[in-house]
Formats: structure tokens, C-alpha cells, sequence
């Protein structure tokens, strides 16, 4: 059964219990209150016979002397056009004034024991005297009566006591009324709220088919899609995360197409730059076995060889390390030791390559210079940066500071080279992202992974590493180590 369905029988549902509910509260609290109604107006016809004196009473003997005849039978026939029927009785049961016409409800011992009690007896069902309306009905059915007795006292003495009954036919004639007007008031809601369910129900479910439609399209793989939201209710709160999820969706679809695109660049460089290594080595090798080198130029073709091997162990390590970084695969040994001695290595290391490009490197650090990292992996770092300032810098100044803060250690790699756009601040983390291949020098620039590498090895340490730059001015990098963390020896995630 579809939502729509369901819905519309759960509304229906819903409302016709309620109208059951009302329906038998109402049909219970009218018949109670025709009843009490129908027996306050015969106990006040009853009163007006007793209270009007028309039914003559002697104060000294307490007991009924007579009626004012006139008066009583005057009574009577307006009561009888009314289809009140009554009859007096004394203390002693026996009928002093009857105009019941056998309507008037019997009394049995026990109702005698009760209203010498002062108690007024109500009969929904009043028995009359089956004789009496027999030979008056003859075949037709005796008619039901609702009726009262009702006792009156004087001096704390029964003196009389009143029958007094009508036909329930009249009261039931009310009551048949008020249940056919409610009936044709819950026939009536019933179909109201059919209709207005149906609305309802189908307004719900037209969004939700538009929600259904427009996931088929996300399924699709079109994700520049959205719902209309007018901000009211839950389905809104749902079509406003529906909207966020293809956003979301969208901008990752944006990103696969941008890595894709840096992978195959990145396999593009990867190739070349490897070809380029590989074929110097290869054309060495082979002058070297069929001695086509000089020998005083074999030394120098040896640590050609040994460059260019180097670059490819860089490339591919660099890339092995990324690799393991995103699978989990790397763990931290986080130790204490001299950062100044390290970046004195790595100055002279990359002296060579500076020299060629026209730079002078200069290291500025207190000595010693605690840190506290993973020596291997705060080499990787320190040597990328640095070797990036060399890659973008001719002839500049390279400058590399370090610094004890109160809870770790700071460094600085600053370079008056060509510095980099606001656009290429923003992706210069990205993977496979290279800067603009017309203003660089490639010659010791690796595959575009170097400075991605760097940012996942520094968060590994708990770290941050902030980059600030200007066209043409240079570029700064400024990297902190924090001392002990609780999480400094598990596993890098």
C-alpha cells in the first residue's frame, strides 16, 4: 500500500474513533440530560399539586381531608393534554385522586420502605397497571412510561405521596431527533475530513516524490540539482539536507575531476622527469662500458649518475610516503634532539643546488635547539621546504630560522622568490597541485607532492605549518613542532 494510502487511512481512522468517541459521550450525556430534564419537570408538576393547596390537607391529623376540586380537575386535563398522567395517594397507600388512566407507575413494598424514607423514587421504565391499559389497548402494545414517586411530609409525618408519569415516546422522539442531526454531523465531518485528508495527504506526497525524483537524479550522477525549501517543516529541513548532501556530492565530484586531472599531470611530470634522469644515467653507463668518456671526466659523470639517482629515490619515496601516510601505514617515533645540527646538514646538502641557482642560504637557530619530532620525518619536512625555496627562488636569499616557544618549537624558511597568487595559496596543499610551470625552475623541482607530503607529516606531529607569500616578494613558511602530546606514539592516522 502506498505512503499516500496509508495515510489517508490512518487520517480517516483517527477521525472516526473521535467521532465514535464523541458520538457515544454526546448520545450518553443527552439521554442523561432528557431523562433529568423529563423528571424535573414532573417533579415540579407534582410540587404545584401539593404547594397550590389544591390538595387539602388537615395540619392536626396530617392527612388529606379533600382537594380543591376545581382547581385539581382543571389541572388535570392541562396535564393530560401534556401527556402527564398522576395520581394522589395518603399515607396509607390508598388513591385519593387519580387521573392516571392506568399510566400511573405501580408501587411495590420496597418502594414504600423508600419513600418513607423521604426518598423520591425515578423509573426510566415506569410499570403501569397492566390491567387498566390492557382492556384499553386491547391488541395494541402498552406504551412505556417514564415516571417519579414522590413522598411529602408534614411535621416530620408522610402525608401524601404523588405518582406522576408520560409516555417515553415523547422523550424518546427528542432523543431520535438529536441522534439523527448527529448523525448527519458525523456523516457530514466524516466526508469533510476525507477530503480535506486527501489534500493533505497528497500535498505531503507530491514533495516526497520530488525528493524521490531528485535522488533518481543524484543516483543518475547529476548533482546540480536542488529542492525548493520554504523553511516550514520537517520536509523542508529534509529537502535543505537533500540540497547540502548534491552540494556536498557536487563539490566531491569537482575535486575527483581536479585530482584526475593532477594525477595525469602528475603522471605526465613523473614521466618526464624520470626519462630525462634515466636517460642521462643510461648515456653514461654506456659511454662508461665502451670507454667513450675520458677518464678525467669519468669522476664527473659518476656523480651525474649519482644526482640523478638521487632525484629518482626522491621521487619515489616521496610518493611511498604519501601512500603510507593516507593508508595508516606510518609510525611516529617522536624523540627529543638538536634541530640546528639537522638544519646545518640539510643547508650543506642543498648548498649545491642553491649555488647553481644563484641563492645563498643562511641558517639562524639558537644551539642547541630542542624539538621534539620524528628525526626522519623532521628531515623530510625541513629538506621539502627548503629544497621548494631553492626550486622558486634565482638568484635570492633563503633564510631559515628556528625558535624555542613555551610549549615547542618554531621554524621559519623564507625565500625572495616569486611568491605565489591568492588562488595558488589555497591549493599549493592539494596532491599532484604544481605551481605554474612558466615562472618555475624544474630543474630541482620533483612531481608536485612535495609540499602535500609536508603538510600530512606536520599534522602527524600535532603540529601546524602556515604560508605566507606576495607576487614577486617571496614566500615564508613558518612551521611548528609541539612538545610531548598524549597521542604522540600511536599510529598516524
Amino acid at each position: 500500500m502506498k505512503l499516500m494510502w496509508r495515510q489517508l487511512l490512518s487520517f480517516v481512522a483517527l477521525i472516526g474513533v473521535l467521532a465514535t468517541i464523541l458520538t457515544v459521550s454526546f448520545v450518553s450525556v443527552t439521554n442523561k440530560t432528557m431523562y433529568d430534564h423529563t423528571w424535573y419537570q414532573l417533579s415540579q408538576y407534582a410540587d404545584s399539586l401539593i404547594q397550590d393547596d389544591e390538595v387539602l390537607i388537615d395540619r392536626r391529623t396530617n392527612q388529606i381531608v379533600g382537594f380543591q376540586q376545581q382547581a385539581i380537575d382543571s389541572k388535570s386535563k392541562l396535564l393530560s393534554r401534556q401527556n402527564v398522567y398522576f395520581a394522589v395517594l395518603d399515607a396509607k397507600g390508598r388513591t385519593r385522586y387519580d387521573n392516571s388512566q392506568g399510566y400511573s407507575p405501580q408501587i411495590s413494598p420496597a418502594d414504600w420502605k423508600k419513600l418513607r424514607k423521604g426518598k423520591t423514587i425515578k423509573k426510566q421504565i415506569a410499570s403501569p397497571d397492566v390491567k387498566v391499559l390492557q382492556k384499553k389497548h386491547q391488541n395494541m402494545p402498552i406504551p412505556q412510561m417514564i415516571g417519579m414517586i414522590k413522598p411529602y411530609f408534614f411535621n416530620h409525618k408522610l402525608v401524601a405521596v404523588v405518582t406522576i408519569s408520560t409516555f417515553s415516546s415523547t422523550a424518546r422522539q427528542i432523543y431520535q431527533l438529536i441522534m439523527q442531526k448527529m448523525l448527519f454531523a458525523t456523516v457530514a465531518a466524516m466526508l469533510i475530513a476525507v477530503f480535506t485528508s486527501l489534500f493533505l495527504v497528497r500535498s505531503i506526497t507530491k514533495r516526497i516524490d520530488k525528493i524521490n525524483q531528485a535522488t533518481n537524479e543524484i543516483a543518475k550522477g547529476n548533482y546540480d540539482i536542488h529542492l525548493s525549501n520554504r523553511g516550514k517543516d520537517e520536509l523542508d529541513d529534509l529537502s535543505n539536507n537533500f540540497n547540502k548532501m548534491a552540494d556536498s556530492l557536487q563539490a566531491s565530484q569537482d575535486e575527483i575531476q581536479q585530482q584526475e586531472e593532477r594525477r595525469k599531470e602528475f603522471l605526465a611530470d613523473a614521466a618526464h622527469e624520470m626519462r630525462t634522469p634515466l636517460t642521462t644515467i643510461n648515456g653514461l653507463l654506456e659511454g662508461l662500458a665502451y670507454d667513450a668518456i675520458p677518464e678525467e671526466d669519468r669522476k664527473h659523470s659518476i656523480e651525474l649518475m649519482q644526482h640523478d639517482t638521487k632525484r629518482l629515490i626522491r621521487l619515489v619515496n616521496d610518493n611511498l610516503s604519501y601512500e603510507k601516510i593516507r593508508t595508516n601505514q606510518i609510525k611516529m617515533d617522536r624523540r627529543i634532539f638538536d634541530a640546528s645540527e639537522v638544519l646545518t646538514n640539510l643547508k650543506d646538502q642543498l648548498e649545491t643546488n642553491a649555488r647553481e641557482q644563484g641563492d645563498v642560504i643562511e641558517v639562524e637557530t639558537p644551539r642547541p635547539l630542542r624539538v621534539y619530532a620524528d628525526h626522519d620525518r623532521f628531515v623530510q619536512v625541513m629538506f621539502n621546504v627548503i629544497q621548494n625555496a631553492v626550486q622558486f627562488t634565482k638568484n635570492g636569499h633563503i633564510k631559515v630560522t628556528g625558535e624555542r616557544l613555551p610549549q615547542g618549537a618554531q621554524f621559519k624558511v623564507s625565500d625572495t622568490g616569486i611568491g605565489m597568487t591568492e588562488d595558488q595559496l589555497n591549493k599549493i596543499w592539494e596532491r599532484f597541485y604544481k605551481a605554474d610551470r612558466s615562472r618555475m625552475n624544474t630543474k630541482y623541482g620533483e612531481s608536485g607532492i612535495g609540499l602535500s607530503l609536508v603538510r600530512q607529516l606536520v599534522e602527524l606531529h600535532h603540529g601546524t605549518i602556515k604560508v605566507q607569500s606576495k607576487i614577486n616578494k617571496g614566500t615564508t613558511f613558518i612551521i611548528y613542532f609541539p612538545d610531548r602530546s598524549d597521542n604522540s606514539n600511536k599510529t598516524a592516522k
